[in-house]
């Protein structure tokens, strides 16, 4: 397995094992919490709205917001967000930033400058380049749907609150700990950053008792 690969559920246990054999700190997380969920979302649509959704706000927040919506309008596709107004987005937990988003997003799908099918067979950079030229899309959104979607095995999303405060008291650092010196920690993970990215985001999980709901 290379950089940007990917991985299933039955590699993600070898690979916990191989990284804990090289760092003791993740080798704890294995002892203390067990190996991580194999975190798996469809590539779709509607996932990308989740994700949209789930920016700078909580879990739980995220998720009432879209079992929201999908209770108003059902299935999530890209031709009934355009045809909400945005009261009724509003009603269904949008903040105006994220509004403007999932139209932009929908709009990227009915013109066909997203499809897909593109997203799921096209390498890692491509995608990224992809996304990230619709308005409200940045870097941590397509990370997260690499890594739960598509399984890359090598991200490690630096825009991540929990990932990073989990890195540090996993390994003990100071709050101000700069990036580069978290760069340089998560280079010996390289080339299965995503695998130490859901250790690590199952050891934040189960140290602060959250329930986790995948979409």
């Amino acid at each position: 397995m290379t950089a940007g690969s990917r991985f299933n559920e039955k590699d993600l246990v070898v690979i916990c094992g191989r990284l804990s054999e090289k760092d003791p700190h993740l080798l704890q997380i294995l002892e203390n919490y067990g190996y991580p969920p194999f975190w798996s979302r469809e590539p779709s649509f509607a996932t990308l709205i989740h994700i949209i959704l789930e920016q700078q706000v909580s879990l739980a927040s995220a998720k009432a917001a879209f079992v929201k919506l999908k209770s108003f309008i059902g299935e999530i596709q890209p031709e009934k967000i355009m045809k909400l107004t945005d009261e009724e987005l509003k009603m269904c937990y949008f903040s105006r930033q994220k509004t403007v988003y999932a139209r932009c997003l929908a709009q990227a799908f009915i013109e066909g400058s997203i499809t897909i099918e593109q997203l799921t067979n096209s390498s890692d950079e491509q995608i990224r380049a992809a996304l990230t030229r619709i308005k409200g899309i940045g870097h941590w959104t397509v990370d997260v749907f690499l890594m739960m979607c598509l399984h890359s095995t090598d991200l490690f999303p630096f825009g991540d609150i929990a990932l990073i405060n989990s890195l540090k008291y996993v390994k003990q650092l100071p709050a101000d700990t700069n990036k580069e010196e978290l760069l340089a920690i998560t280079e010996s993970w390289k080339p299965y950053r995503t695998i130490a990215s859901f250790m690590l985001w199952h050891a934040y999980i189960r140290r602060k008792n959250i329930v986790f709901e995948s979409a």
